[in-house]
């Protein structure tokens, strides 16, 4: 351990986060001049004037003074349009190669598939492209964001193989290098899953009183059950022989005690009784079906409450949270409960209804019919002109298209209502014709 130590030390540069998001200070342009004055151009003096032209005349003594430096810029990204990022780019490519090269000296990099297949799994709560943008003070396209991504999922492989490999210094040095990048947000987000993903699986435990508390979802059903042994009727005798002991000489003047009998089994949902609160027999079954598998019918009292979802729904959900109830307290029945897939919840979700369905796959019904006219109806001879009449008629309806060879047809009654008109009722079918 210390000689991986010594390899970090000596590897490692000096480099944090403030580092990488150092600012530069905005200078103008023309202090980083490329023109060097090292001399004053003198004018020309052809050689015959030379006789009788000064030469002290057209000397400045400013040229026999020390010249200032020229100002170099702060970074060698000062020229770009974007220094901050390229900066940080830049910074990031460095951490990525020393820390490569402490990953090569201590014979951790490159591993094979398989060591890397056995690393602990990824959790990233990077910032999003506006909030990075806003930290390095610049307008980040897809395509910055994207790279910087690269660079910090690279150092997040790094401190996942420091960490299994017991290099702390390593794994708390790249563990604030990425800090800075990373979102409070998806920081409480990426807590939330880790702790739900360990929650999985495990197994409900009892409390001091013997109770199991377990919970159980189906649908948009929710549903919490607590679970308790029933007592049984040695103990309750033993209890009530207790109790009778206690009590005054009442109980040497009786002839006889009456033993209370032992209680039974009881199922609350939502404080009513499984038969109340499920009137289907199905639903009272799917509740029921994992302690008769288990063989545990009688021998505990459940009390749950439900909540959302319909009646299937909420039965799933009560059904699984008893079978991880059964299990917390009779771990043996985990085999039979799982074969039975009582153990996992039912993925299933209700499927949303579509535009111009009645119903999720539901089509609506209509008739493709060809056009009919209906005969000749004579109705009662004290009907008058003008007057409402309802009678029933058969209309015949044919099936098909008018190109097809052969047509199917039935008959069907219809209550219709028609007007008198004279001695005779016409009524003319008029349909549509649907391709």
């Amino acid at each position: 351990m210390a000689t991986r130590l010594g390899i970090a030390r000596l590897v490692l540069p000096a480099l944090n986060a403030r580092t990488l998001c150092r600012r530069c200070h905005h200078v103008p342009l023309r202090t980083f001049t490329t023109s060097s004055p090292s001399h004053i151009a003198k004018p020309f003096v052809p050689p015959a004037s030379l006789e009788t032209h000064d030469v002290e005349e057209g000397l400045d003594d400013s040229e026999f003074l020390p010249q200032r430096a020229r100002q170099r810029p702060p970074t060698p990204t000062f020229y770009t349009t974007r220094s901050d990022y390229y900066e940080v780019i830049g910074g990031l490519q460095d951490a990525i190669q020393s820390t490569r090269a402490i990953l090569k000296a201590l014979h951790l990099h490159p591993l094979p598939k398989f060591a890397l297949d056995a690393l602990p799994p990824a959790h990233p709560a990077w910032a999003d492209r506006t909030d990075m943008g806003a930290e390095l003070n610049v307008t980040l396209s897809a395509g910055m964001y994207r790279q910087l991504v690269l660079s910090l999922k690279e150092l997040e492989l790094y401190q996942r193989i420091a960490k299994t490999a017991g290099i702390t210094e390593l794994q708390e040095y790249l563990g604030e290098l990425m800090g800075s990048f990373e979102s409070t947000k998806q920081v409480e987000a990426r807590e939330r899953r880790i702790l739900k993903k360990a929650m999985v699986g495990k197994r409900a435990t009892l409390d001091t009183y013997g109770r199991s508390y377990t919970l159980g979802r189906r649908k948009t059903s929710t549903a919490r059950v607590w679970m308790i042994k029933v007592q049984n009727k040695g103990e309750e005798s033993k209890v009530a022989e207790d109790e009778l002991a206690t009590t005054y000489v009442s109980t040497l003047l009786s002839p006889s005690v009456k033993v209370p009998s032992p209680s039974t089994t009881s199922i609350l949902v939502n404080a009513a009784p499984i038969s109340e609160y499920f009137p289907l027999p199905a639903d009272r079954e799917a509740v029921l079906r994992p302690l008769k598998l288990a063989g545990l019918l009688g021998a505990y009292n459940v009390f749950a409450l439900v909540r959302g979802g319909g009646t299937s729904g909420q039965s799933g959900a009560l059904a699984l949270a008893i079978s991880r109830a059964c299990v917390a307290h009779v771990p043996e029945v985990d085999p039979i409960l799982r074969k039975a897939n009582l153990m996992k919840r039912d993925p299933r979700m209700v499927e949303r209804k579509k535009t111009g369905l009645a119903k999720a796959r539901k089509a609506v019904c209509f008739l493709s019919m060809l056009p009919h006219s209906c005969g000749v109806l004579t109705p009662s001879p004290t009907v008058r002109l003008g007057q409402a009449l309802t009678c029933r008629v058969v209309i015949t309806i044919f099936w098909g298209h008018l190109d097809d060879a052969s047509y199917t047809y039935y008959t069907r009654p219809y209550t219709m209502s028609c007007r008198a008109n004279g001695n005779s009722v016409i009524y003319w079918i008029s349909v549509s014709r649907s391709s």
